[in-house]
């Protein structure tokens, strides 16, 4: 029977993230179930709950106190980890500076950056929705990085944002380009010092998705392609409850400036009434106009946009130019030789959720039949099909999140998922992203390839695993070095997240 052991240091602070990394490391520890680090707040301690670490101790914490909660399979290996985590923990308190000034309001803010029109939230969702108000009120634009905001909030302050003539991006959102600069987790598409002229012939993105955004940004730099501006709405501005608010007013925003000459927008379906009232303004707005909008009926379709399926395409599109296509049916023939007879499943784990959504349609074009835990019209959910469906998986939903950070920013996340399925003799083929760029683990190859090097140092044959890369030269991260590290384990490359998902679907079909 498992051992619930918490225990609480009064009076500690670390950051978030911190605390997200090291419950990664802990859970991580041979005979720990599960470990989670965090602030007692009320939410918190909900989160504790739920997940099953909390017991009668921790449910004492309070908001000032740090919780280390641990469901362990022997009381003995529980003790280890918790000496482990109060090991890492000392000296780790976060201490205020009398040298560094800051200012505790955004009203002392805006007292010495008056020329500011742009505010950036990223605070637990509790609080968000009242400090993206108070920055409305002060006539700023609103990037609202923080999850959890209610449906009704975000109307109300997209309403609000509408009356002022601004715009509310997110929540959850998690990427963006304003005049060329990246916020949040964006990829570095050039140097600092060779940034190009955004003033004539530049693109504009307006996305309900982060990670969709990134990979269309990467692969339209990579063509050469000029991107002025990447606007992320939020995965609900679309849904007919918000009416496409904000994708409206970017549309507007970006129909008057003069040096966007072609405006493209990447989301998932939106609600009836909404996909017309955006295909309608999109198609009369004046410039150039592409859509990807993932599983789609061309019914909603109209004139003067163009229609892409895939990212890959899109960018194409928008730049005119191709990618670099590998033979998949060569290498689809070269990699299914390397297999058993015994293996016949594809699974996907993947930290990009528009990249999951993605793949999953791209699979269904080529004959397969998927499940996710973030299911497309099609698929169907992973709780309600056998293990021996093709499961694309996003990691970065909310039931692989609690307590611990994106595996984006903590590759450790993934790992136990990968390792399962490196040992399952039923998987052919795992399907793995990698995303690059600020905000980004600063080597998240590394994580995988020891994986990948630890199961191939006892077995000689196992799945055959394909990557891509979402990410720059100009990245912290390098490109090519992530890319080299993946080769040298033995994972095969795509130069794009479609490409990777047609060569997966290939290997399959010939097994099938």
């Amino acid at each position: 029977m498992s051992e619930i052991i918490n225990e609480i240091r009064k009076g500690f602070y670390l950051d978030s993230v911190a605390l997200m990394r090291l419950s990664a490391e802990i859970t991580a520890s041979d005979g720990i179930e599960d470990a989670v680090l965090m602030i007692g707040t009320p939410s918190n301690i909900q989160i504790m709950r739920d997940a099953g670490v909390l017991n009668s101790t921790g449910e004492t914490a309070g908001p000032n106190d740090l919780v280390i909660a641990l469901r362990a399979a022997s009381k003995a290996s529980g003790n280890r980890a918790l000496a482990l985590a109060n090991k890492s923990l000392e000296g780790g308190a976060l201490k205020s500076s009398a040298t560094t000034a800051s200012a505790r309001t955004l009203r002392g803010e805006l007292t010495t950056h008056t020329d500011a029109n742009l505010a950036l939230i990223s605070t637990p969702g509790s609080y968000a929705a009242r400090e993206a108000r108070s920055a409305l009120e002060h006539g700023l634009n609103v990037m609202i990085f923080s999850d959890n905001v209610s449906l009704e909030q975000e109307a109300s302050l997209k309403r609000l944002a509408q009356q002022k003539e601004l715009i509310v991006m997110g929540p959850d959102c998690g990427t963006a380009y304003i005049n060329g600069v990246p916020l949040a987790f964006a990829n570095a598409l050039a140097l600092p010092s060779s940034h190009p002229d955004l003033s004539q012939g530049t693109t504009a993105v307006i996305a309900a998705s982060g990670t969709g955004l990134q990979e269309f940004a990467v692969l339209f730099s990579m063509l050469g392609g000029v991107l002025k501006h990447g606007i992320g709405v939020g995965g609900r501005d679309l849904s007919d409850d918000i009416g496409g608010i904000s994708t409206l007013t970017a549309i507007d925003l970006l129909a008057k400036d003069s040096s966007v000459d072609q405006i493209v927008l990447i989301s998932k379906p939106p609600g009836n009434a909404t996909a017309k009232l955006v295909f309608d303004k999109l198609s009369r707005c004046g410039k150039s106009a592409i859509a990807c909008v993932f599983g789609q009926s061309e019914s909603a379709y109209q004139e003067h946009i163009q229609y892409a399926s895939t990212l890959r395409e899109t960018a194409e599109l928008a730049s005119g130019k191709s990618l670099p296509r590998q033979d998949t049916d060569a290498l689809a023939d070269q990699l299914t030789g390397s297999l058993n007879n015994t293996r016949k499943n594809l699974t996907g784990l993947y930290t990009g959720g528009t990249l999951c959504t993605e793949t999953q349609l791209i699979l269904q074009r080529m004959g397969l039949t998927t499940s996710s835990n973030a299911p497309v019209p099609g698929s169907a959910h992973i709780d309600k099909v056998n293990a021996s469906s093709h499961q694309i998986i996003d990691l970065g939903a909310d039931e692989y999140t609690v307590g611990r950070p994106h595996p984006m920013m903590e590759p450790l996340v993934r790992i136990p998922i990968l390792e399962e399925n490196l040992h399952n003799p039923d998987t052919a083929v795992i399907l793995l992203d990698l995303v690059l760029g600020y905000g980004a683990h600063n080597n998240p190859v590394q994580a995988i390839a020891e994986a990948v090097q630890k199961y191939h140092a006892t077995n000689d044959q196992g799945p055959v695993l394909i990557a891509s890369v979402c990410g720059t030269e100009y990245d912290p991260q390098k490109l090519h070095e992530q890319q080299d590290a993946l080769l040298e384990c033995g994972i095969t490359v795509c130069n794009c997240n479609t490409a990777a998902a047609e060569l997966a679907a290939a290997i399959i079909n010939r097994i099938a």
